[in-house]
């Protein structure tokens, strides 16, 4: 369980680290084009990395069952996400639709997710974060596309299979299981990977919200979709964990991870495929700054009941 000054210090810090992508922005070091290698490099290597890490435990039987147990967690959230994005908007503007859909459906829990969860509960917290993500992962590329396109998503189980953070869990499931230890150099080479996770991850967070202006953020349709993303999802998860008297640690990954911020490829998807861009990266920004006082706050409900 997360102590209050644990995650006070972990809040500090990934904040002071998207203030430093915020401003080296505004400054020029870094710039827009820039984010694209840096995804790429976060998607394609530092999070494999940390993931592969997350494996190297020692493994018995109660891991196993609560990883069955996330999993099935995150298929249920999946789904009811699917559904519920159609209905939880009923107000907004038609153009916001997709985008409103697509950050219901895709959360940021493996840019923002992981560096909590693994800052908080540690490499068994983590482990479980990754299962966590795999059907995010799938409803990204089938459901999460067909909001922009009107289609479901092509070649899905090719990108599925082929994504760096599923080989990942893939590698680390089958070392997990057959407890082989790596060679000291490759191990130490995927910790050192690994380290860079919280604080590219966030630099690219502060990015993106370099871009937005202030005075245009707060709208309706933003605060309703911040209250379903940050509030609702996590309390339904909490109370359902809660009736099937679930691990302590399993319910607590899950509502944390149920609770995270529009995903940062909402914005990008938006872009790509002619959607309400500027009204994507306000969803980014807004639900972003609200969760580092919303993900405490679901942690503190979580110590006392």
């Amino acid at each position: 369980m997360a102590d209050v000054k644990s995650l006070l210090d972990l809040q500090t810090a990934m904040f002071c680290l998207m203030m430093a992508g915020y401003v080296m922005t505004r400054l020029g070091i870094l710039t827009p084009s820039a984010r694209i290698p840096m995804t790429d490099l976060i998607i394609g290597f530092i999070l494999p990395c940390n993931i592969i890490m997350s494996f190297l435990i020692e493994f018995n039987r109660q891991i196993l069952i609560s990883c069955i147990t996330v999993f099935f967690i995150s298929v249920g959230i999946q789904v009811f996400a699917a559904f519920a994005g159609r209905f939880f908007y009923p107000g907004a503007r038609e153009s916001r639709i997709p985008v409103l859909r697509y950050g219901t459906i895709v959360s940021n829990a493996g840019f923002l997710g992981n560096p909590i969860v693994e800052g908080l509960y540690g490499s068994q917290g983590l482990l479980y974060a990754s299962i966590y993500l795999i059907p995010q992962r799938i409803m990204m590329w089938s459901a999460g596309i067909s909001c922009f396109t009107g289609t479901r998503g092509k070649n899905v189980l090719r990108k599925v299979a082929t994504h760096p953070c599923i080989v990942a869990v893939v590698i680390g499931v089958m070392l997990m299981v057959s407890q082989i230890s790596l060679p000291s150099g490759i191990e130490k080479t995927l910790k050192y990977s690994s380290n860079c996770t919280t604080a590219l991850s966030m630099i690219v967070i502060g990015n993106i919200l370099a871009e937005v202006k202030a005075s245009e953020i707060i709208d309706r349709d933003n605060l309703w979709y911040c209250f379903v993303r940050l509030v609702i999802f996590p309390a339904l998860v909490l109370l359902i964990c809660r009736l099937l008297r679930l691990d302590q640690l399993v319910t607590e990954v899950s509502v944390v991870l149920a609770g995270m911020p529009a995903a940062t490829t909402t914005a990008i998807l938006a872009s790509k495929y002619d959607g309400d861009e500027h009204f994507a990266v306000k969803i980014v920004f807004l639900s972003t700054i609200l969760s580092l006082i919303t993900v405490p706050g679901l942690c503190v409900v979580m110590m006392y009941l």
